[in-house]
């Protein structure tokens, strides 16, 4: 398996599919999973022509089970040492949930810095912030987030079943065509990664203020998001990044869900090529 050691002595696995002469995606991962939630991506690119890159966050998938280190700086330095690792240039960074966390911290701090980066695109992301302060005031209150480390501590396996089988990917919702499978590879990523990494990811996605981060993107950046994101709200979310980052497009879907990427890819697939190409 590839793994890239970061500064800090940590190994990251990542995954590198496709002619080294393509032009690179970059793409990162929600919480609590792996580059595995990428498979409906990775595959559809690859076989457009792309270089393909996904990588396990810290503590999560196949890397390090670190006791230190799970906050937006260091999971952006962990991007920034994959690419410098497959000097990628002209890439392009996708990431959803988290994982557009760690894109827009990863762009601002280093991607646009070092001139790798071409595009971004946010989707369900959780920038500018998620939990409610007196400055955020339509943000999450911080008694939801109380409450997922106090499921997840009790019983993270249990917790890991009813994340996907309810909110996560709607299937809470009535009419919902429930995928048996697709719950069981989300329980599957989730339980393959470090308890301790998890629970501090709660703190680094819902209260890391990345309102400058959005500020400082200069490259052409999709975001896109799902109405019925019972995780990440789009009017917190989507809409206020759209009107921080200054060459932004924002697509907004009726009924999707935050695991859009996986249940409804075909759409999501064909208007990221799109953007991609334009």
């Amino acid at each position: 398996m590839s793994y890239v050691t970061t500064k800090d002595g940590v190994q990251i696995f990542y995954k590198d599919w496709g002619p080294k002469e393509a032009q690179p995606l970059v793409f990162h991962h929600g919480w609590p999973l792996s580059a595995d939630d990428w498979d409906a991506q990775m595959l559809f690119f690859v076989m457009h022509g792309f270089r393909v890159i996904a990588f396990d966050r810290r503590g999560h998938g196949r890397s390090s089970q670190v006791s230190e280190g799970h906050d937006m700086d260091h999971y952006a330095a962990d991007a920034s040492a994959v690419v410098e690792h497959l000097d990628l240039k002209n890439a392009i960074h996708i990431g959803h949930s988290t994982g557009g966390g760690q894109v827009a911290r990863y762009v601002a701090k280093f991607g646009q810095p070092q001139g790798r980066v071409a595009k971004a695109v946010l989707i369900c992301a959780v920038p500018p912030l998620m939990v409610k302060t007196e400055s955020n005031p339509d943000g999450t209150p911080i008694e939801v987030f109380d409450g997922f480390r106090k499921a997840f501590a009790a019983n993270r396996a249990q917790f890991f079943i009813d994340v996907p089988s309810g909110p996560f990917y709607g299937f809470n919702r009535p009419g919902a065509k429930v995928s048996q499978g697709v719950i069981e590879n989300w329980w599957r990523q989730g339980m393959m990664g470090s308890a301790k990494a998890h629970y501090e990811g709660i703190k680094a996605f819902s209260e890391t203020d990345q309102t400058e981060d959005l500020k400082a993107f200069k490259v052409p950046t999709l975001v896109m998001a799902g109405d019925d994101d019972q995780i990440v709200p789009y009017k917190t979310g989507a809409l206020l990044q759209a009107k921080l980052i200054k060459n932004s497009t924002l697509k907004v879907y009726p009924g999707f869900s935050h695991g859009m990427c996986t249940l409804n890819a075909d759409v999501i697939n064909a208007d990221l090529l799109a953007f991609i190409r334009s």
